[in-house]
């Protein structure tokens, strides 16, 4: 099962998993926070390995009855959004905490062999070491990145307690192809192809280690067939980072009609720079991050074109 796999992340990751031969369950309430959610998954309704279940993950009944005989859980579903996550904490709260205890316990009942979990590298917050290994202190400062940090509490005491198996995936800034409206390289691209100027928070030399969605997915198959990472949490990042003012400057080269950038006053929920460690995913994991920024980008930008009116 991938709850939230009609989104960006998830619905890469059934596409991903269908292909490989195993039998998928996305468990989405494909609500309207964003558009595309449908569209994601569209291809995969006549796949007979593929089956949809339109439900949230705040009712943990219709989790309980979802989840028999499945084997492992890829928990995806979030209220994501740091802006959004200001705007409303409540929400963040609800959905990222009470709805990942009920996928935990949902879990534990129905016999679940492993859950993967989709938590963030907003749980590092700023001030820490650059790359930023797991161990460091951790000190969010965005409800959506405590959130994250409260939601990882739990997976660690319902695996001390019932031995659950559970893999905590801290993901660092991840793009491609079906990327969330809100998110940054999106709403330059809609800006920019449109005309108009990127809007940039701060100066621009914020620094953003972005990782591409295949090379996240790839994790995330390793999590799934390796014991080596249960219990931990492992940074999914590419280890590398570029600043905002070259992104945009990058996107450019895709949109050369667009003017140059227009600034606005800073954010103060958001971090001044991400850098992950990844000796950890590359020891546990044998992961190995594969796509460039600049290669990654282009096929952002293909898929953008082709899905754009």
């Amino acid at each position: 099962m991938v709850t939230g796999g009609a989104g960006f992340i998830g619905s890469h990751l059934v596409e991903r998993l269908l292909e490989d031969g195993h039998q998928v369950i996305c468990y989405d309430n494909l609500d309207d926070w964003y558009s595309g959610k449908r569209k994601n998954i569209a291809r995969r309704l006549e796949n007979p390995e593929f089956e949809i279940k339109e439900n949230s993950i705040l009712d943990i009944d219709a989790l309980r009855s979802s989840l028999e005989d499945v084997d492992t859980v890829f928990h995806e579903a979030a209220q994501p959004g740091i802006p959004v996550s200001v705007k409303n904490p409540l929400k963040t709260f609800t959905v990222n905490v009470n709805g990942t205890l009920n996928v935990l316990l949902a879990s534990l009942d129905a016999g679940v062999r492993k859950v993967v979990y989709a938590s963030s590298s907003s749980v590092y917050g700023n001030g820490v070491p650059r790359p930023t290994p797991e161990d460091c202190e951790t000190r969010p400062i965005s409800p959506y990145g405590i959130s994250k940090l409260v939601t990882e509490g739990l997976c660690r005491a319902i695996r001390e307690m019932h031995g659950l198996r559970i893999v905590a995936m801290r993901y660092f800034t991840v793009f491609g192809p079906r990327q969330r409206p809100d998110m940054a390289i999106r709403k330059f691209a809609d800006l920019m192809s449109s005309g108009k100027p990127a809007v940039i928070f701060g100066d621009g030399e914020q620094t953003r280690d972005f990782t591409f969605i295949s090379d996240v997915v790839d994790a995330n198959i390793l999590a799934m067939e390796r014991s080596s990472a249960d219990g931990e949490m492992i940074n999914i990042g590419r280890g590398n980072s570029i600043t905002v003012n070259e992104v945009v400057a990058k996107l450019r080269e895709h949109f050369p009609d667009a003017p140059g950038p227009v600034y606005e006053g800073i954010k103060k929920e958001d971090v001044d720079h991400t850098l992950a460690d990844n000796s950890k995913a590359r020891k546990l994991l044998g992961w190995e991050p594969k796509v460039s920024f600049d290669d990654g980008l282009r096929e952002f930008v293909d898929w953008f074109r082709s899905s754009r009116p």
